[in-house]
């Protein structure tokens, strides 16, 4: 069947809730736990898989013992449905914002540097302004976070952001520039040192981020920049919570974005500069989406809060 043939059994014969039950099947890995979940029978949910295989004229599911797994192409159609529910939703949101005023749900992803002061201080006030704004937040590094963003299972995303290799197909502004500090807990022996270099921190025992994340291969290009091995004994992490505990309880160093370093008073920053380890703080959204009066109202609260955190 051409593209053009296809697309005309997808305008005329293809329903919403045919895209809802692809998204709930490839959430569950199971058709009757899908079909529950969106108040279906099992028999017309299968009628749904199959009427829809039979409009693409490809499997879009492998079934076993175990449940069903995607497709190559089961991949392709469930990425556009995903895409094209968030779509429905958005439109719902934004007409329903021209009737009340500004009002909807929006779903964010919030990096490290973003986590700690920038979205609660944002939240607070735009639950103050706009209680009728609905938000979602889901934490994580860009790996998992820019694929979501794209397929429109979020709307935006905040904190530093990705290096050109990822940024296809989106859309960024800068909020400002954030430098990198090494901290440690009050009483820690290098604390008492007025300056360190990297002969002093390299044998620490260290927290360090992922290692697909930018912040840990700028950490690591600091360190073959002065000469060294970067850290070797390490634990990796990106909870800001386990990482203030371990800071806390051990002799442990880490590397914190400026204001998440700022946010905790028990924390010392260490006299260490990571000269390349400044990188600008904003947000990403998909190239081609339509900004909802919801989603602009939250740009400009971020916008003005990241003013207020650089006085």
């Amino acid at each position: 069947m051409s593209s053009s043939r296809l697309e005309y059994h997808l305008i005329s014969r293809l329903k919403f809730k045919q895209l809802k039950l692809l998204a709930a099947v490839n959430e569950q890995k199971n058709i009757l736990r899908a079909s529950k979940q969106l108040n279906m029978a099992q028999p017309a949910a299968t009628k749904y898989i199959r009427d829809l295989e039979e409009m693409f004229e490809v499997e879009l599911f492998k079934r076993s013992s175990r449940g069903v797994t995607p497709t190559a192409y089961g991949d392709v159609v469930i990425k556009h449905a995903k895409a094209i529910l968030s779509q429905v939703q958005h439109v719902s949101e934004e007409v329903t914002s021209l009737k009340q005023g500004v009002t909807g749900r929006i779903k964010i992803g919030t990096l490290l540097a973003a986590s700690p002061t920038l979205i609660p201080q944002c939240l607070l006030l735009l639950k103050k302004e706009r209680p009728t704004i609905y938000v979602t937040v889901v934490e994580g590094t860009n790996d998992k976070l820019m694929p979501a963003l794209r397929n429109g299972e979020l709307d935006i995303v905040i904190g530093r952001l990705p290096e050109y290799r990822e940024r296809e197909d989106l859309k960024q502004r800068i909020l400002y520039n954030e430098p990198i500090a090494v901290v440690a807990r009050e009483g820690h022996p290098l604390t008492k040192k007025k300056a360190l270099t990297f002969d002093d921190i390299r044998d620490q025992e260290w927290i360090l981020p992922l290692a697909q994340t930018s912040l840990r291969r700028q950490i690591e290009f600091e360190f073959r920049n002065a000469g060294h091995e970067p850290p070797a004994d390490a634990i990796e992490s990106i909870s800001i919570l386990t990482n203030h505990k371990l800071l806390l309880k051990t002799n442990m160093i880490a590397t914190m974005p400026y204001q998440v370093a700022k946010s905790y008073s028990d924390l010392i920053r260490l006299p260490v500069t990571l000269e390349s380890a400044i990188s600008p703080v904003g947000i990403t959204i998909r190239a081609d989406a339509v900004i909802s009066p919801t989603l602009n109202y939250f740009i400009e609260t971020l916008t003005k809060v990241s003013k207020e955190l650089q006085k």
